[in-house]
């Protein structure tokens, strides 16, 4: 229990001094700040995650809905280019600096019969440096949304309407990062 207790101040005085010291926080959004790392990027590598199986397992209604990984990223893709954003090729993303990937994910859970919570989110992931150790590089996140609902199975299309609207509030950030 002391143990507990001195975690939880240690935490707490952590954040305190990180808000006190101007420091941003670490988790991603879409603020001026998260805008600000979408500058200058040649593009961007579309990654889809796979739906889950709670939701797959109705594939008649996801047909109908026009909902799966490979319309997703077909979509994402579209909607970046016409919105003047350079989609890379995977062989591209492995040559590009900062590797970046727009991530799209639509996580669901069946919590009664024929009715979805979901979670769809978006993020801009890439590689930053460690100011601490620039020599350690790892993917992160530096822009993010998301949306969280509840569909029932007939209006699937729900979700791909919210996936539409979040990429379109990316094209919006990356335009707004990379005005001339």
């Amino acid at each position: 229990m002391l143990k507990c207790k001195f975690a939880l101040c240690s935490l707490i005085i952590a954040i305190a001094f990180a808000w006190f010291a101007g420091l941003p926080p670490a988790s991603a959004q879409d603020s001026e700040l998260s805008r600000k790392t979408l500058a200058r990027l040649p593009g961007v590598y579309v990654l889809v995650e796979e739906l889950q199986p709670n939701i797959t397992k109705y594939d008649r209604y996801l047909k109908k809905a026009g909902l799966s990984r490979v319309r997703l990223k077909e979509n994402v893709e579209k909607r970046l280019r016409a919105g003047g954003i350079r989609t890379l090729s995977r062989e591209e993303w492995l040559k590009t600096r900062g590797q970046p990937v727009l991530y799209l994910n639509v996580n669901s859970h069946e919590n009664e019969k024929y009715w979805f919570a979901y979670d769809v989110t978006l993020e801009l992931q890439q590689v930053v440096c460690m100011e601490a150790h620039p020599s350690v590089r790892t993917l992160a996140d530096t822009w993010s949304l998301n949306s969280t609902g509840v569909v029932h199975i007939g209006n699937l299309d729900g979700i791909y309407r919210e996936t539409e609207r979040l990429v379109d509030r990316f094209i919006a950030a990356w335009r707004t990062a990379n005005q001339r």
